[in-house]
């Protein structure tokens, strides 16, 4: 199946949002922490607990699946997102309590997030659902333009939002942003859904007519017969994606690797509000060095999409995320030259240093995010590609808000806060020590002999 230009549009500007979205972010770490005058370990609470909404993925993803709204069920979600999202940062500028109340601001956080994760899953199911029906020869390349593009989004996001900090106004980035996820719902109402060529939104039209008919061949209060058909329709179809998703976590090649996954994230306290507050206050770094430090990690992730795509695709998946586990303990360890200041004493300043080793850590712990995807798009059933990957998602929320709790469990028994920094090595190589644990179970993931009976099973069908 060839991709259409109008696919590769929506999903670029889907996804370039999704990673221009650092751009707010960045002014709310330091709307927090200069304007509402927030402490570390509450800064990553704060940032931790706003990604509660993105837990709930699974939920939007059945709903995507099995809801069709004016017969579509991708764009109509993506169009609801964006609103939720530009609402939100909206009332964040425009409600002065919602600047001045870090409760009342958590919240509008959490809608924004909200939004965002209804937004990403539509997206994600898109992608998932044209990328399995590929070509073989270009498996894989749907996703990787669209980590591209999110990557190219991060890259933009964080080299103004380094700039525009400390220049312009927190709330002016708040509308900023508001006014681009205006445009991308505009974009969207102006493309029909069925112009990008779903298989599954073509079977579910043919069905929806022949219901129809069925209904027009009835002769009496057609209009209650129709209303509780519709009743019973969504109940099942919901029911049906409900169990199509339980299904698809049954496969052990689906069910083992995501268990993997997961624990290799959750096991690791993350330590970015601490991280933050010692790069900001203890070393006095200038908010642009952080920015593009950003964006030099944004970068390292769009080298890294297009090398997977173009090198990495035909190496053992158990064996690309093994290296990438081992990868990021290494980096993570680097931390604790900077604390220690080694770096200065070989000559090489904080902020040359940040923009090189530090910003590794992030896009290492991102990047191995992409081949465990591809992965599950082969393995997914057809018809819950929209739920399984929203529930992949909702996992990685999860372990990403039990590990940043982690982190807060670590920071404060170690007593690093603020103020005192003289424990946070201690915490670095901790945390380095945890991201290897998953290793000794990684044979959960599928070795090579499992992608080439998947290779030869997809060869028979078609």
């Amino acid at each position: 199946m060839e991709l259409s230009t109008t696919l590769m549009v929506l999903v670029g500007i889907g996804y370039w949002i999704h990673g221009f979205r650092c751009f707010p972010w960045l002014a709310v770490t330091f709307y927090l922490k200069d304007n509402l005058r927030v402490e570390s370990v509450t800064l990553q609470l704060l940032q931790s607990s706003a990604n509660l909404p993105m837990v709930a993925k699974p939920i939007y993803g059945i709903i995507s699946d099995a809801v069709y709204i004016g017969g579509a069920h991708r764009l109509p979600y993506i169009i609801i997102g964006g609103l939720l999202q530009a609402i939100s940062w909206g009332s964040i500028v425009f409600i002065p309590a919602a600047g001045s109340s870090v409760p009342i601001m958590s919240a509008f956080l959490l809608l924004s997030n909200l939004g965002a994760s209804i937004v990403e899953v539509a997206n994600d199911a898109l992608v998932a659902e044209t990328g399995k029906n590929a070509k073989a020869s270009s498996s894989g390349e749907l996703q990787s333009f669209a980590w591209m593009a999110t990557a190219a989004g991060g890259i933009m996001g964080n080299l103004l939002g380094g700039i525009a900090i400390g220049r312009v106004d927190a709330k002016a980035m708040f509308i900023f942003f508001g006014l681009l996820l205006g445009i991308q719902v505009i974009i969207c109402l102006t493309v029909d859904e069925k112009s990008l060529g779903s298989i599954n939104a073509k079977k579910v039209v043919g069905q929806k007519s022949i219901h129809a008919n069925q209904h027009d061949r009835g002769g009496v209060d057609t209009r209650a017969i129709k209303s509780n058909s519709i009743g019973g329709a969504f109940s099942k179809s919901v029911q049906k994606q409900v169990l199509d998703l339980l299904e698809a976590l049954r496969k052990p090649e689906i069910k083992y690797s995501i268990v993997w996954f997961a624990a290799s994230y959750a096991m690791i306290p993350i330590l970015t509000g601490t991280m933050f507050f010692y790069q900001t206050q203890h070393l006095k770094l200038d908010p642009t060095i952080l920015g593009l430090a950003k964006v030099v990690g944004q970068i390292g992730l769009l080298l890294g999409s297009v090398i997977y795509n173009r090198f990495l695709k035909s190496i053992s998946l158990r064996m690309l995320l093994g290296c990438v586990q081992i990868l990021l303990s290494l980096c993570m360890l680097s931390d604790i030259i900077l604390v220690k200041q080694l770096n200065t004493q070989l000559g090489i300043p904080n902020s040359v240093y940040i923009l090189g080793a530090s910003a590794l850590v992030e896009v290492i712990s991102q990047f191995k995010i992409l081949p465990f995807t591809v992965m599950l798009a082969q393995y997914c059933p057809p018809g819950c590609e929209g739920s399984l990957m929203a529930f992949i998602m909702s996992v990685q929320a999860l372990t990403t808000i039990v590990s940043g709790y982690f982190g807060v469990v670590l920071a404060s028994f170690l007593n690093v806060s603020s103020e005192n920094f003289s424990r946070l090595p201690l915490a670095i190589f901790i945390q380095s020590i945890a991201t290897l644990v998953p290793l000794f179970w990684i044979s959960l993931i599928p070795g090579q002999e499992s992608a080439k009976k998947r290779q030869e099973d997809k060869r028979k069908v078609f």
